[in-house]
């Protein structure tokens, strides 16, 4: 357990979901073409800047990346240089292949709709391969939408596209700062959310799907943090009859999903 698309609404969702060219190389590398590909809107997936780069021009490109919820990285200047031999600046970039969504606004996109709202959020999940699994799941029975954190998680990459067989590019994906503050929101919003535990009491089983709700999947050693976790509504478990302690957590994941969204929609 690791610890255990609709239709797009009109005008900003749109344009927000527009399919990009498909680049041979993800890497914007250097001051300008970095600063060009935030002033085009391009969607970028991190950053990474020079450790000990603390100018005037570094300060402000920090402030951007945080109003827009970039993931920054600060790295010394040898990781950069393992990454290319061009002539970096003490900078490189990498972009995204998908486009994410305000969480406001995949909110609202579900409740409009019309049919049941159900999101998948990960806390701390920081394997590639684990987030295109789960996407794939989420997608493939009917999710409405996936938020991750800005840090501390996977990156949404070609290849977390690949695992997800195509899945990331048909689901909505908000990016947050921060989990249980973007839960906290949720349940305010009305959604019931649901924590996936190997340590919970309460069987998966008896769970009931809501209308509304959110299942939240955590990192894969350390499980829910305890932030998120005291925002959750429901605690629940997996059953198992085996020795092994837990289930991976993208194998959980589908587990769940199938109870709460394949079965309910039987």
């Amino acid at each position: 357990m690791g610890s255990h698309g609709g239709q797009l609404a009109p005008g900003k969702s749109q344009k927000t979901m527009r399919p990009r060219p498909k680049k041979q190389d993800d890497r914007i590398i250097g001051w300008h073409p970095v600063l060009e590909a935030l002033e085009e809107g391009m969607e970028l997936a991190r950053v990474l800047i020079q450790r000990d780069s603390r100018d005037d021009r570094t300060r402000k490109l920090l402030s951007t990346l945080r109003a827009r919820r970039i993931p920054v990285q600060r790295v010394p200047r040898e990781r950069l240089d393992r990454i290319t031999k061009k002539n970096h600046q003490g900078i490189i970039a990498f972009s995204s292949p998908i486009a994410f969504m305000p969480l406001e606004e995949l909110v609202q996109q579900g409740f409009e709709s019309g049919e049941r709202v159900f999101l998948v959020l990960l806390d701390g999940v920081t394997d590639v391969g684990n987030l295109g699994a789960i996407a794939r799941s989420a997608e493939c029975f009917g999710a409405t939408g996936l938020v991750i954190q800005d840090h501390h998680a996977a990156p949404v990459n070609e290849d977390a596209v690949k695992t997800s067989s195509g899945a990331l590019l048909r689901l909505p994906v908000a990016r947050v700062p921060d989990a249980a503050k973007a839960l906290r929101y949720l349940g305010q919003c009305g959604l019931e959310r649901i924590g996936l535990s190997e340590k919970a009491d309460m069987d998966l089983l008896d769970c009931q799907t809501p209308d509304a709700a959110c299942l939240v999947l955590g990192d894969e050693e350390r499980g829910i943090s305890m932030d998120s976790w005291a925002q959750c509504d429901l605690h629940a478990t997996i059953a198992m009859q085996g020795k092994t302690g837990s289930l991976n957590v993208s194998v959980a994941g589908g587990i769940a999903l199938h109870h709460l969204l394949g079965r309910a929609s039987v």
